[in-house]
C-alpha cells in the first residue's frame, strides 16, 4: 500500500520543518510539509506524534521470552545465571514454544519501536532439529519484522557450567557448517532491503569453539558474504579462560582466530582494557551495547564512549528477556543516555547520539544500507510515537520526548518496508488471547520437562 503520513509534530530527519512523509513501494518517496494526498494513498494522521526511524536491535535472544523472572536466577551473576536459566531450560524447547516465545519477543520490540531484530539464537546441539530455527523465521514473517538470525551454537562443551551440568552434546564443526549452509540457502536474502538475513555467530568466542573451528566459521562467513557475531567479555571470566588456555587476552584471541573486522560485532564487551579497545577500534569491530542486561546481571557498564572515540561502531541490543525482562528498546536507549552521564558527566551522551546508536549505526553494522534513517529513498521503516498522553504535556522538546521520558510509550503506527505492523499500540496480526492460552500450557510443560 501507499501511505501519506501528515501533521507530525516532529520528524527525526535532516529535513527542516517537515511534518509529512509519503510512502510508496516500500520506501520513503517524499518528505515535506502540507503534502497533498493522492487517490491511491491511505492517510495516516500523525497529529501529536513524533516520527523516528525504526530501531535496529543488534543483539537479542527470542527464546528467553519464555524464561522471564526465573526465581533461581534473579540474584545471580552471569555464570550461575546461565546454569540456572538458559541452559536448564533451552534443551527442552519445542518448536511450538519457540514460535510463541518469538511472537512475544518480537511483539515486545515492535511495541517499543524496533523494526529490525538481530536474534542470537543458540539452541543448537547434536540432536536438535531445524524446526526450532524455522519457528523463528516464521514468527518474524507473520509479524512483518525484519529478522537477522545470528546462528549460534558450539562445537565443544567448553567451561560453562550449564552445558556441563545438563549434558548438552554440541555439534561437530561439519554438522554446524552443513546446517548453517542449509539455512543460508533457504532463508538468507541479499540485495536492497532484505527482510531475512543470516549471520555466523558461535555462542561464545572463548568458550564455544576451538581456534581452528573459529577460523573455519570465519572463512565460511566471508566466503558467502555473511556477518559474524558472538558474545565477548561480558564478564572478566573470558579473559581468565583465554589466558589459561591460550596465554593471551580474549580480544587478542579473537584476533588470532580471524574474529576482528568491520564484518564482526560482539555483544557486551564490558570488561575491555584500553589495549582491547585499540585493537577493536583499529579493526572496525562493533559492539552491541546491552545496558539493562549488564545491570541486571551485575556485569558492569561497557565503555562505549571510549569505544566510539576509538572508531568502533556503537549499537544497541535489548538482549534476552531472561536478563532484560522489559524487552524494550526505548528502555535501552534511555538507560544508555543516563548511565554514561552518571559516569562521565552531564554532557557525556546526547539524545541524538543515542538515537543514532539505536537506528542508523545498527543498520550499517548489519550491512543494511537502505534502512535506519528517515530520508527519501530509504526503506519506510518508521515509528510514530504518540505524545498525546498527559505525561508529555509539559515536555518542551517534542522530538526528544520518547527517549527522554522512556517507558511507557504508545506507538500510534509503525511501518516495516512500507507495511503497517503496529496500529494504535497493538501489533497487527497478533492473536493475544490465543497466544496467552498456548503459553500457559507451553510454560507448564517446559517446567515439567526441565525440572521433572
Amino acid at each position: 500500500m501507499n501511505y501519506l503520513i501528515q501533521n507530525a509534530r516532529a520528524i527525526a530527519s535532516g529535513t527542516q520543518h517537515a511534518a509529512d512523509i509519503r510512502i510508496g513501494g516500500g520506501v520513503i518517496t517524499e518528505i515535506g510539509h502540507s503534502l497533498a494526498i493522492r487517490p491511491d494513498e491511505t492517510l495516516v494522521d500523525a497529529s501529536n506524534c513524533v516520527i523516528y526511524p525504526g530501531f535496529v536491535n543488534t543483539h537479542h535472544h527470542l527464546a528467553q521470552s519464555a524464561l522471564k523472572g526465573v526465581k533461581a536466577g534473579l540474584n545471580q551473576g552471569l555464570g550461575e545465571w546461565l546454569a540456572s536459566v538458559p541452559y536448564t531450560y533451552w534443551p527442552h524447547f519445542t518448536p511450538e514454544l519457540m514460535y510463541d516465545a518469538a511472537l512475544i519477543g518480537l511483539s515486545e520490540q515492535l511495541r517499543s519501536g524496533v523494526t529490525t531484530c538481530a536474534d542470537h539464537h543458540y539452541l543448537y546441539h547434536q540432536a536438535s532439529t531445524a524446526e526450532l530455527e524455522d519457528a523463528l523465521w516464521q514468527a518474524a514473517s507473520d509479524l512483518g519484522i525484519r529478522l537477522v538470525l545470528c546462528r549460534g551454537g558450539a562445537t565443544v562443551q567448553g567451561s560453562h557450567k550449564g552445558l556441563l551440568n545438563n549434558n548438552i552434546v554440541p555439534e561437530t564443526l561439519d554438522l554446524a557448517l552443513h546446517r548453517i549452509d542449509a539455512s543460508r540457502r533457504r532463508y538468507h536474502q541479499s540485495g536492497a532491503r532484505p527482510m531475512r538475513q543470516l549471520v555466523v555467530a558461535p555462542t561464545s568466542i572463548v568458550h564455544s569453539c576451538t581456534p581452528e573451528d573459529l577460523k573455519a566459521f570465519a572463512a565460511y562467513a566471508r566466503e558467502h558474504g555473511l556477518k559474524l557475531h558472538s558474545h565477548l567479555l561480558e564478564v572478566e571470566f573470558d579473559n581468565i579462560q583465554a589466558q589459561q588456555k591460550y596465554a593471551m587476552g580474549a580480544v587478542e584471541f579473537a584476533q588470532s582466530c580471524d574474529w576482528l573486522g568491520k564484518d564482526v560485532w560482539f555483544a557486551h564487551l564490558v570488561c575491555t582494557s584500553a589495549e582491547d579497545i585499540r585493537l577493536l577500534g583499529e579493526s572496525g569491530t562493533g559492539i552491541a551495547h546491552c545496558p539493562t542486561s549488564n545491570c541486571r546481571l551485575g556485569s558492569g557498564i561497557a565503555p562505549v564512549l571510549a569505544m566510539q572515540n576509538a572508531g568502533m561502531p556503537v549499537t544497541i541490543g535489548v538482549d534476552g528477556s531472561a536478563s532484560a525482562e522489559s524487552g524494550s528498546m526505548i528502555q535501552e536507549l534511555n538507560l544508555s543516555w543516563l548511565l554514561h552521564r552518571a559516569l562521565h558527566g552531564a554532557d557525556a551522551t546526547q539524545v541524538d547520539t543515542c538515537l543514532r546508536w539505536g537506528s542508523v549505526n545498527g543498520a550499517r553494522l548489519l550491512g543494511l544500507n537502505d534502512i535506519g534513517e528517515i530520508a527519501v529513498g530509504q526503506a519506510a521503516d518508521l515509528v510514530l510515537y504518540d505524545l498525546s498522553h498527559y505525561r508529555y504535556h509539559g515536555m518542551h522538546s517534542a522530538l526528544e520526548a520518547p527517549l527522554l521520558a522512556g517507558e511507557p510509550v504508545h506507538i500510534k503506527a509503525s511501518f516495516v518496508d512500507g507495511r503497517q505492523v503496529v496500529e494504535d499500540g497493538e501489533v497487527m496480526g497478533l492473536d493475544k488471547p490465543a497466544l496467552m492460552a498456548r503459553m500457559q500450557t507451553g510454560m507448564r510443560e517446559l517446567v515439567e520437562r526441565a525440572l521433572g
